[in-house]
C-alpha cells in the first residue's frame, strides 16, 4: 500500500517512541544479577529463553501503540497478533538474541518494522547499551549512535571470495541447512558467529558482506530486511524469494554477492 509523505513521518515518530521505551525496559535488567530465565523450547529443542524484559518491553511498546496507532496490526514474539485496521501492522521483537542478552553480550537488539501486505516498509535495528540505532525506510538509512548520526551503506564491491560471513549460530537449521552453509563459509574469507540481529545492521553499516540464517520467525526478519534494501544491501530466502515469512534467509551486501552465495546454497539445497 501507499504511505503518504505526512503518515510516513508519523509512523517514523511513533517507531522511535517504541524503541525509546523498550531501550528503558530492556536497560532496566541487563546485567543485572539472578535474572531469570524460562524456556520457551519443546523438549530436546534449543534453549529458547524469554525474560521480564522481553515481556516488559513488548508490553510498553503495545501500550504506545493502543494510544498512538490503536487501527494497526500488531505481530509481536512475546504477545502474539493484534488485527488491525489500517493496511499497517508493527512487527516487534522486544529482544532479538535474548540468550546474549541473559549472558551479558551487546549483541542483542530491539526489533521494530512496520509492514504492510508485500512486507516491512520500515525498520528500526535499536542496541540500547552501546547506545546505537539503526533506522531503514521512508527515505532515511542511518544510523545513531556514540559518534553522532552517520549514513548507512553495504559494501559494493567485496569480492565472495574475500567476504565476512555472520551467522548466530554454528548450528543453522538442519543437517541439510548446516551442509550448504558450510559450502558458502568455507568459500568465503572470515566466517563469525553469534551475532544475533547486530549482525544485521553490521551489514547495513558495510562492516560485513553477508548474513545467513535458518528457522526464522517473521519478527526476526522485519526490521533487518527494511534496514539493510534502505542500506542499497539484498535480503532474500534461500530460493531467491521474499524472506519476510522467516524460515532461510541470506542477506547481502550487494546484488553479486548474494547471487554467488545463493547459488552455493541452491547447489547444495536442491542437489
Amino acid at each position: 500500500m501507499s504511505v503518504d509523505a505526512a503518515t510516513q513521518s508519523e509512523l517514523i515518530r511513533v517507531a522511535h517512541l517504541l524503541a525509546d521505551a523498550a531501550r528503558v525496559e530492556t536497560l532496566r535488567l541487563f546485567r543485572v544479577p539472578g535474572l531469570v530465565a524460562d524456556d520457551k523450547s519443546a523438549q530436546d529443542a534449543l534453549f529458547d529463553p524469554v525474560t521480564e524484559a522481553d515481556r516488559a518491553a513488548e508490553k510498553a511498546m503495545r501500550a504506545i501503540l493502543a494510544v498512538e496507532r490503536p487501527g494497526d496490526g500488531i505481530l509481536g514474539e512475546e504477545f502474539g497478533t493484534k488485527a488491525g485496521t489500517s493496511g499497517l501492522t508493527w512487527v516487534l521483537d522486544p529482544i532479538d538474541g535474548t540468550r546474549g542478552y541473559i549472558s551479558g553480550t551487546p549483541t542483542w537488539g530491539i526489533l521494530i518494522a512496520i509492514s504492510d501486505a508485500t512486507g516491512p516498509v520500515f525498520g528500526i535495528i535499536d542496541q540500547p547499551y552501546i547506545g546505537e540505532r539503526f533506522v531503514g525506510g521512508f527515505g532515511v538509512a542511518e544510523v545513531t549512535g556514540p559518534t553522532g548520526v552517520t549514513p548507512l551503506a553495504t559494501r559494493k564491491r567485496t569480492s565472495f571470495a574475500t567476504a565476512t560471513l555472520l551467522s548466530t549460530f554454528p548450528e543453522v537449521g538442519s543437517k541439510l541447512e548446516r551442509r550448504a552453509f558450510e559450502a558458502v563459509s568455507s568459500a568465503v574469507k572470515l566466517t563469525r558467529y553469534g551475532m544475533d540481529c547486530y549482525g544485521y545492521a553490521l551489514l547495513a553499516a558495510g562492516q560485513v558482506d553477508l548474513v545467513i540464517e535458518a528457522g526464522l520467525q517473521p519478527y526476526d526478519v522485519h526490521a533487518p530486511i527494511a534496514v539493510i534494501k534502505a542500506a542499497g544491501g539484498v535480503v532474500s530466502n534461500w530460493q531467491g524469494g521474499a524472506a519476510h515469512h522467516g524460515g532461510r534467509v541470506i542477506a547481502a551486501a550487494n546484488a553479486d554477492i548474494h547471487a554467488v552465495a545463493l547459488a552455493v546454497l541452491q547447489d547444495v539445497i536442491d542437489g
